[in-house]
């Protein structure tokens, strides 16, 4: 490795790791403060408090990494250029071949780095905490399995649901479970599917088996539409079912295949892992955009300018694409397309700037 090589990637490494402990030390306050008052009403331990927010940590890094590099490779880039380090550099013949290749090599770096952050530690560390602010905080006693089923216990009631679209907020194979004080059934109700229309639940294709205080036997009736009452909302089932941070790409890829072989829509999960795939690119795409701008000579003396303008490329990144998710998640954009559209445009910005470097 050259010299410059070295010194150009201690500068980046340096910015990186400061830029990366400030955004996450304000994460971990602003979350710690808007949490704590729940983990002190619930009695739980100040160590496990403390174990649920470092778990939080992998999440957001995972969200902040591309961000972090970016600005660090635009600021490093800034101060060369403020410095007349880079004017220095062009004068003694080096291109910016040299600048591009290295900046590539660190994007390459940084997107298998992400990769790792958001295949690996991600699911584990977001699972892990959920749990410990459902269980131990909120004290809530609904559970989700490992598939695509999902079950909730409820004043004397079990439910069960096969499927939760979270899109249309439907659910897709219910069965309901109501007993006495003694536990015993008293009642079962099964439903094909089931939409929330203005706060209420509305079941179709219904089998109710009741039973009769009389006889003691189960009377069977079937309903084609009906409102059931429920003790639990589209957002308890968005709460246990299970998530795409809380999967890796295989798992998700095999959760998809399970959930549309038998005949349910996994379109948002799709999306979710066409983006997994698609962020890591965000790394070298963000560093080629860097390159482009940090070596233009008006920018030399306005390095406030620079990283402000990097913070809003960064925003106008994350706006772009979480609309694009968006418009995916409700089929307007196929999900291939929805995932991999900002960092189309984002590329063609990156190679426009490059070639014009002045």
């Amino acid at each position: 490795m050259l010299i410059l090589d070295r010194y150009f990637i201690q500068e980046v490494f340096k910015l990186l790791g400061i830029i990366l402990v400030t955004v996450i030390s304000i994460f971990v306050a602003v979350d710690f403060f808007e949490k704590i008052d729940d983990f002190i009403e619930s009695g739980v331990p100040l160590l496990r408090a403390g174990f649920f927010f470092l778990l939080r940590i992998p999440f957001v890094l995972a969200q902040l990494f591309p961000l972090a590099i970016f600005l660090s490779a635009l600021i490093a880039l800034g101060l060369m250029n403020k410095r007349n380090e880079l004017l220095a550099l062009r004068s003694g013949g080096v291109s910016m071949a040299f600048f591009l290749r290295s900046l590539l090599s660190l994007g390459f770096l940084f997107s298998l780095m992400l990769f790792a952050i958001s295949d690996i530690l991600v699911p584990i560390s977001f699972s892990k905490a959920n749990q410990i602010f459902a269980r131990e905080v909120k004290k809530e006693e609904a559970l989700a399995s490992r598939e695509k089923n999902i079950w909730i216990k409820g004043n004397r009631s079990i439910s069960h649901i096969k499927y939760y679209n979270p899109s249309s907020r439907t659910i897709s194979g219910i069965t309901l479970y109501y007993f006495d004080r003694e536990f015993s059934l008293i009642r079962q109700v099964d439903a094909a599917s089931a939409t929330f229309k203005d706060g209420k639940w509305f079941f179709d294709n219904i089998l109710e088996q009741a039973l009769s205080s009389q006889t003691g036997d189960y009377t069977i009736t079937f309903h084609e539409h009906r409102a059931e009452t429920m003790e639990i909302s589209p957002e308890d089932f968005e709460r246990v079912a299970k998530k795409s941070e809380e999967m890796n790409v295989l798992e998700l890829r095999d959760y998809i295949h399970a959930v549309e072989n038998e005949g349910y829509d996994a379109t948002r999960y799709r999306v979710d892992l066409h983006a997994k795939i698609a962020l890591p690119f965000v790394c070298i795409i963000l560093c080629l955009l860097a390159l482009g701008v940090g070596v233009k000579q008006k920018f030399k003396d306005n390095l406030f300018i620079i990283i402000a303008m990097g913070i809003g490329v960064a925003f106008l990144y994350w706006a772009m694409n979480s609309f694009c998710l968006s418009l995916g998640y409700g089929g307007v954009l196929p999900p291939f397309v929805a995932a991999w559209t900002a960092n189309s445009v984002f590329v063609s910005a990156s190679v426009v700037t490059l070639l014009n470097p002045e």
